[in-house]
């Protein structure tokens, strides 16, 4: 399960504007009411009017000269294709910011790794995962040069990279880079939930690494980390709270834990029908 922490931050789009701008008319974006417009429609499933909306903000930034806002923008676009299973137009998104990343002086920046990571999370789900992988080990080499050993986007990433990893069956970096997701995910409040997702990714590694039935004590040790960090007393039972025992409760079921994804199941509508 990928991990849906890379979209852009207050840090990315705040980082100092391209130099190709301080000659130019200059007039950014409000793009922190843009995003929260943007996030509106996507939590009630309104994908054509965020659609929309994106490229409207998009043509706005152009206009203003505003590069980082529209490269911000830029990257949202390719979450929402992605997230809606857009295909064609997915990989037009991310071609098109990879582009203006060239283009404009973007060079090492964190935008610039949040940028490929958006990018290589698009291709890994349009099935190219080898395309993804290049531009993953370019955003961890400016990550880990840009950002606090404990950056929750560094858990992002590590999680995010080892899916790839594991489905090219470069399983020991994969497991490496689990591991490190979960020491960056300590460190993040709330972030048992993390934590747990990835526990179920290494469940999940090693089952296509060694087989089920000879992995299944390894497997269970990490299906009963995920639950404990999914019991946790001190987590909100709220709405992301809920979106992650739908996206585990399967996981457990398809391992015959049964039980385990009624449970998850439970509290899920539980928190839906108290809303």
């Amino acid at each position: 399960m990928e991990i849906e922490n890379q979209s852009v931050s207050k840090e990315d789009y705040e980082e100092p504007k391209c130099l190709l701008n301080m000659n130019q008319d200059f007039s950014p974006i409000p793009l922190r009411r843009v995003l929260e417009k943007y996030d509106s429609y996507v939590e009630n499933d309104e994908f054509d009017a965020a659609k929309r909306h994106l490229i409207y903000w998009i043509a706005e930034a152009e206009a203003g000269n505003d590069t980082s806002g529209k490269l911000a923008i830029m990257n949202e676009l390719i979450g929402l294709f992605r997230m809606s299973g857009n295909e064609t137009e997915g990989l037009q998104a991310i071609e098109e910011a990879l582009s203006f990343l060239a283009a404009n002086d973007f060079e090492d920046t964190v935008i610039m790794g949040t940028t490929y990571i958006n990018a290589a999370t698009g291709y890994k789900a349009f099935g190219k995962a080898n395309e993804a992988i290049v531009l993953y080990r370019q955003a961890k080499a400016i990550y880990e040069t840009k950002l606090e050993s404990h950056d929750g986007r560094l858990g992002g990433l590590y999680n995010n990279m080892a899916l790839t990893l594991s489905e090219l069956e470069e399983y020991s970096e994969a497991k490496e880079l689990y591991h490190k997701a979960i020491e960056v995910m300590k460190k993040q409040q709330n972030g048992a939930l993390e934590q747990a997702i990835t526990y179920l990714n290494i469940a999940d590694l090693i089952a296509a690494q060694t087989g089920i039935e000879e992995g299944a004590k390894e497997i269970e040790d990490n299906l009963m980390q995920a639950m404990e960090l999914l019991n946790s007393e001190a987590l909100p039972r709220n709405g992301y709270y809920a979106y992650v025992c739908d996206k585990c409760a399967p996981v457990f079921g398809y391992y015959g834990y049964f039980m385990i994804e009624r449970e998850l199941k439970r509290r899920v509508a539980d928190i839906k029908s108290s809303r």
